[in-house]
């Protein structure tokens, strides 16, 4: 039973994404992709996802950044899984829910055969292929896992559909929450500015400026060097 919302993103999440895996630390993105990424290769990588041709999904935090993403790069009937989860969400289940939600999109959309390639280091990556039975084979430093995936039934286009609608609940509902809690703070925040000059007058009459109207200006004037 899933626990964590996910929604499949479009277009229009292609700046959360970016936000998303420039919030990774260096270390978590050479786990992602297997090898040191730099910046113009990240930022080249988010441009060129296919929102047409793959299949992307993401679990959205209080704030509406995406907490952990995933890739499933469509290749025919194969697809090959990546994922990603930003370090204050991790051990909430997130990457597991994500690898859960790119299963049952193979099922309903023909995809016989789910592989992941990952470093032998990336622990998370092992644990969602070891827990979901694929078959696992080490080569050297990198791991390549497969699992053959059952066509879709009735029961898994329902499930497909319903997710679909949870997680786009979820994201309005938190939508509303954050614009709640963004106006309340504003609002406070205002109160307590326009309170402010109110706290003097009731703290006492306003000390009188005692200085001379015709007296001149100290120091060095506009235009001079402080002494």
């Amino acid at each position: 039973m899933k626990t964590v919302p996910v929604l499949q993103l479009s277009e229009a999440n292609r700046e959360a994404l970016r936000r998303h895996f420039l919030a990774l630390e260096p270390e978590d993105l050479r786990l992602r992709f297997e090898h040191v990424i730099c910046e113009a290769t990240l930022m080249k990588y988010i441009d060129s996802i296919d929102f047409e041709r793959d299949a992307v999904f993401g679990v959205f935090d209080d704030q509406l950044e995406l907490a952990g993403v995933a890739h499933l790069g469509l290749r025919g009937e194969v697809a090959e899984f990546g994922v990603s989860v930003v370090p204050g969400h991790r051990g909430e289940g997130i990457g597991t829910a994500l690898y859960r939600r790119a299963y049952e999109y193979c099922r309903n959309h023909r995809i016989d055969t789910l592989f992941v390639h990952c470093l032998h280091e990336n622990a998370a990556m092992m644990h969602i292929a070891r827990k979901a039975g694929m078959q696992i084979v080490l080569e050297a430093n990198e791991v390549e896992a497969h699992l053959r995936v059952p066509p879709g039934d009735p029961l898994s286009y329902t499930e497909e559909f319903l997710d679909d609608r949870v997680g786009l609940f979820d994201l309005a509902l938190k939508s509303q929450f954050l614009a709640a809690r963004t106006f309340t703070e504003a609002f406070a925040n205002a109160a307590e500015t326009l309170a402010h000059p109110l706290q003097q007058e009731e703290g006492g009459e306003a000390k009188k400026d005692n200085t001379p109207r015709n007296a001149a200006c100290c120091g060095g004037g506009l235009t001079g060097k402080a002494g």
